[in-house]
C-alpha cells in the first residue's frame, strides 16, 4: 500500500509541470481572444440585419395581401403569383449582379462596372478574420435584398387586373438586376448624390418613389382597366377583399419597422440602439397620423370612411417617414404621416382625373408620400438644393428607363392581355386556375 502510495504522489508531482504549462496556456489563450467590446458591434449589427431583414422580408407577404383584396375576385390568383414571383426573381438578381452594382466600393459615382455576383464569407469565420467595423457580408447582403423586392411590388399593384404575366417579369428582373441597384448606388453606394449631400435615410425616394416611378410609366403605357372611365366619370370596381386588405396593410405595418429600425446600420452602441427604438416610435406615429388623418377627411369630404383611404393614408404615413425616421420628435413624425394621410385623399382621385389607372393606390402613396417626405429632410438637414436634386434625379431615370422598357415590351410581345382575357379575369386566361373556384366571379 506504501510503495502505491508514493507511486501516486511521484507521478502527480510529474504532472505538475505539465498542468503548469497548461494554464499557462489557457490563460494566453484568453488573453489573445477577442473581447465583446471588440466583437459586440460586429455582433450586434448583424444581428439586427438579420432581424430587421426578415421583417422586411414579411412586407412581401403584406403587399401580396393587400393586392389580393383590392383587385377583384377573377384576378387574385394572379395577383398572388405575381408576388411570389417578383421576390424570388428579385432575391436572385440581386445576388447575381445588383448587390455589387450598388455597393461596388470604389467607383465614379454614377455607375459601376461590377457585374459580378455576390460571394458571403467562408464557413466558420473566425473574429481574427472579420471586418469587426460593420456586420457580416450575409446579412448585409441579406437585410439589403428586402427592398429591392419590396420596389417591384409596388409595381405589380398598381398595374394588376390588365398586364401579362411574362412581360411584368421581364420587368422586374430588369428593375431589380440593374436599375434599382445604379440608381441606389449614386447615395447608399457612396455616389454623387451622397457627397452632395442628399439625404434618405430608408428609401423614401430610393426604395418607394423609384416604385412609384415604374409603376405611372408602365401605368401610362398599359392604359385603363376596361370600364374604369365612362362618359368622363371614374366607375368604381371594389376590392374583393377588405379584410385581406387591412391584414395586408397591418403587415406592412409590421414590416416597416425592420424597414426603418434596420436602416440605423448599426446597434453595437447604447446610442445606437436607443436610435433604433427611436425610430419604431417614430415609424408608428407617422402611420397612426396618416390612417386618422385619411379617416377624418373622408368623413369630411364623402360624408362617410373609406376604408381603402385609411389603409393607404396609414401606408403614406409611413413612406413619409421613411426618409428621415430619427431625428423628429414624436410630434414631427406625428406632422410628417398627417401630411401623408392628406397627400393619399387628394391625390387617388387626381390620378382619375388624368384617367391614369392605379388599382391599389401605389402611386399616391409610394410616389407622391415618396417625393413629400424626401423633401420633409431639409427641415432637419437645412439642404433644400440636395433633397431637391435626388428627387428629380432618380425620377427622371427611372421614369424614362421604365418608359423605354415598357414600351419596347409592348412593341415586342405585348404587355396587356386581350379585352377577352380582361373581362373573364386574369386567373383562367393567364394561369388557368381561380383564387375562389366555388364562388361566383367579381
Amino acid at each position: 500500500m506504501k510503495i502505491t502510495k508514493y507511486l501516486s504522489i511521484g507521478a502527480a508531482l510529474m504532472l505538475l509541470p505539465t498542468i503548469g504549462f497548461a494554464q499557462e496556456a489557457t490563460e494566453a489563450a484568453e488573453a489573445a481572444a477577442p473581447t465583446f467590446d471588440e466583437i459586440g458591434p460586429y455582433i450586434m449589427t448583424t444581428l439586427l440585419f438579420l432581424v430587421g431583414g426578415f421583417l422586411v422580408f414579411w412586407m412581401a407577404a403584406g403587399f401580396a395581401m393587400l393586392e389580393a383584396g383590392l383587385v377583384r375576385s377573377k384576378n387574385v390568383a394572379m395577383q398572388l403569383t405575381k408576388n411570389i414571383a417578383l421576390f424570388s426573381i428579385a432575391a436572385i438578381m440581386y445576388w447575381l449582379v445588383g448587390f455589387n452594382l450598388m455597393y461596388p466600393g470604389d467607383f465614379n459615382g454614377y455607375f459601376a462596372l461590377n457585374f459580378v455576383p455576390t460571394v458571403l464569407e467562408p464557413v466558420g469565420l473566425s473574429a481574427s478574420d472579420a471586418a469587426l467595423d460593420y456586420a457580416s457580408v450575409a446579412s448585409d447582403f441579406f437585410f439589403q435584398l428586402m427592398f429591392v423586392a419590396a420596389t417591384a411590388s409596388i409595381v405589380s399593384g398598381a398595374l394588376a387586373e390588365r398586364i401579362k404575366l411574362w412581360p411584368f417579369l421581364i420587368f422586374v428582373v430588369i428593375l431589380t438586376g440593374l436599375m434599382y441597384p445604379i440608381s441606389g448606388s449614386w447615395q447608399w453606394g457612396g455616389g454623387w448624390l451622397s457627397e452632395l449631400g442628399f439625404s434618405d435615410f430608408a428609401g423614401s425616394t430610393i426604395v418607394h418613389s423609384v416604385g412609384g416611378w415604374a409603376a405611372l410609366a408602365g401605368a401610362l403605357i398599359l392604359g385603363p382597366r376596361l370600364g374604369k372611365y365612362k362618359d368622363g366619370k371614374t366607375v368604381p370596381m371594389p376590392g374583393s377583399n377588405l379584410a385581406l386588405a387591412t391584414l395586408g396593410t397591418f403587415i406592412l405595418w409590421l414590416g416597416w419597422f425592420g424597414f426603418n429600425g434596420g436602416s440605423q446600420l448599426a446597434a453595437g452602441t447604447v446610442g445606437d440602439i436607443t436610435d433604433v427604438g427611436r425610430i419604431f416610435a417614430n415609424t408608428n406615429m407617422a402611420a397612426s397620423a396618416g390612417a386618422v388623418t385619411a379617416l377624418i377627411m373622408t368623413q369630411i369630404l364623402y360624408k362617410k370612411v373609406d376604408l381603402t383611404m385609411v389603409l393607404n393614408g396609414a401606408l403614406a404615413g409611413l413612406v413619409s417617414i421613411t426618409a428621415e425616421p430619427l431625428a423628429p420628435s414624436l410630434f414631427g413624425a406625428l406632422l410628417t404621416g398627417a401630411v401623408g394621410g392628406v397627400i393619399v385623399v387628394f391625390t387617388v382621385p387626381l390620378l382619375d382625373k388624368f384617367k391614369i389607372d392605379d388599382v391599389v393606390g401605389a402611386i399616391p402613396v409610394h410616389l407622391f408620400a415618396g417625393i413629400w417626405g424626401t423633401l420633409a429632410v431639409a427641415f432637419y438637414t437645412g439642404n433644400w438644393g440636395a433633397q431637391i436634386t435626388g428627387i428629380i434625379a432618380y425620377g427622371v431615370f427611372t421614369f424614362v428607363i421604365s418608359l423605354v422598357v415598357w414600351t419596347i415590351l409592348k412593341g415586342v410581345m405585348g404587355i396587356r392581355v386581350t379585352e377577352e382575357s380582361e373581362i373573364n379575369g386574369l386567373d383562367m386566361s393567364e394561369l388557368g386556375m381561380e383564387a375562389y373556384p366555388d364562388f361566383s366571379k367579381g
